[in-house]
């Protein structure tokens, strides 16, 4: 009987340890413009955001690389062109500021972004978004439950570019403390 204890204690206190796995080092972004919603105002003469304009939108998450050379992560209606890897959801807040959607050139939103992970890890960031594709940016990771509970303080972000109808393809990359 204590043989059948000692096992049986042996297993409850592993089991939550073979559940723990590292984090990403690194996801994709797609972004499902049919989730993407703006204010009514402010907005420019054809109605796109300008300056204050908060807005909402979601997406698929991905396994880093899947976006690479321009691979558009969505289907015009919405849904993901790649199922069978999606990884998890994007959720994205924020303020347009700088020229609004009109911006060309560095900060074009303030964001908090939700990465809501298949197996129900969360990893939460704040900070801008640049119009820059190829450029990286540093966001402040604010929070984290389950393999990202113990995530730095920052990732990088990367716009990988915009589909023909605005919505955004990221790159995500976590710094090597976070990855460890």
């Amino acid at each position: 009987m204590k043989h059948t204890n000692l096992i049986l204690a042996a297993i409850v206190v592993a089991a939550p340890l073979a559940a723990h796995a590292d984090p990403l080092a690194g996801f994709d972004v797609a972004e499902d413009l049919s989730r993407f919603v703006y204010a009514n105002a402010p907005v420019f003469d054809d109605g796109m955001p300008a300056y204050g304009n908060a807005f909402v939108t979601q997406g698929y998450i991905y396994p880093a690389g899947t976006l690479d050379g321009g691979v558009e992560g969505t289907l015009a209606n919405g849904d993901p062109a790649f199922p069978d890897l999606v990884i998890g959801e994007w959720t994205c807040d924020g303020y347009f500021v700088a020229d609004g959607m009109r911006t060309e050139t560095g900060a074009m939103v303030i964001t908090r972004q939700i990465y809501r992970f298949d197996n129900g890890d969360l990893l939460i960031s704040h900070g801008p978004e640049l119009a820059d594709p190829g450029v990286s940016v540093t966001r402040a990771v604010t929070g984290g439950t389950g393999d990202y509970a113990e995530a730095p303080a920052e990732i990088e972000q990367v716009l990988l570019g915009m589909s023909d109808g605005y919505g955004v393809r990221l790159q995500i990359e976590l710094t090597s403390d976070s990855a460890s």
